[in-house]
């Protein structure tokens, strides 16, 4: 370990994560002038590396910074498979695999608790046996979160929590990441593969996570019942980061998820090779 790696984490756990990602994003929230949008927009672009060219509007055409960042693509900007099961977001497939018989995942050399993660033991053994995916959204990357199955959204759960950062510092030196921090569990029931789950994972200065099943600009904690369950097919949009994180997806048993890791777009197969 390097010394500036544990000085970083050493940092993270003083910092007042939860308040900083709040006020972080009431400011991202605020009104900008379209010259210094330009300014602040192109600069974010050219650090992260954003290609514009898929998305709708233009540098400058945003009305605050968190507009710009939940931008939407344009239209067909992404193929979305006919495989049964697709990646929800653009980012990077860090690993996928087997639910064990306990209904646990492994993630980066930690065990999590699949009922920890979704809000509902009861619920979380569907799962075991199953199959699970973490696609990774880096600052850069398109960052609303689409169905990755045909079905409807039947029931969210906000689970509150801290707001760790979700990358190599945080995977390495947070036990229990995931479970750790704030997220939202979004409940799809399908005919075909029974009951997915897509868990959107929050971080530091990710100020909220909204969805589209639910008005308001943030999911509040608790169980929510979506009755008539909001239809959804894959590819729809179900929610967004108001700055970025992870999407977690878990399956029942019934099907293999196949694709290497690495780079993976929204509405890619998660079923076959690339």
């Amino acid at each position: 370990m390097s010394l500036s790696t544990f000085a970083a984490a050493q940092i993270l756990r003083a910092l007042p994560r939860v308040h900083l990602s709040r006020a972080v994003g009431r400011l991202c929230d605020q009104p900008i002038p379209s010259g210094l949008a330009r300014v602040v927009e192109r600069t974010y672009c050219r650090a992260y590396r954003v290609n514009m060219d898929e998305a709708e509007g233009h540098l400058g055409s945003y009305p605050s910074f968190d507009a710009f960042f939940t931008r939407p693509l344009k239209k067909d900007a992404r193929k979305i498979s006919t495989d049964p099961v697709v990646s929800p977001a653009d980012g990077k497939l860090s690993c996928l695999g087997r639910i064990d018989t306990g209904a646990q995942i492994h993630v980066k050399g930690q065990l999590y608790e699949a009922g920890e993660l979704i809000g509902d033991e009861a619920d979380a053994r569907r799962y075991s046996g199953g199959q699970f995916a973490v696609v990774y959204l880096a600052p850069g990357d398109y960052h609303r979160v689409h169905s990755p199955v045909d079905g409807k959204v039947t029931l969210l759960r906000g689970i509150p929590g801290d707001l760790y950062p979700v990358n190599s510092i945080g995977e390495r030196y947070v036990p229990q990441l995931f479970v750790r921090n704030n997220r939202v569990a979004i409940v799809i029931d399908t005919e075909a593969l029974g009951r997915v789950t897509v868990v959107m994972v929050g971080a530091t200065i990710v100020g909220r996570i909204s969805v589209n099943a639910l008005p308001g600009p943030a999911v509040p904690p608790g169980t929510h019942e979506i009755s008539p369950g909001y239809a959804v097919g894959r590819g729809d949009e179900i929610g967004m980061f108001h700055l970025g994180s992870t999407a977690v997806v878990l399956l029942e048993p019934g099907l293999t998820l196949a694709r290497a890791t690495g780079v993976v777009r929204l509405g890619q197969s998660l079923v076959s090779a690339p």
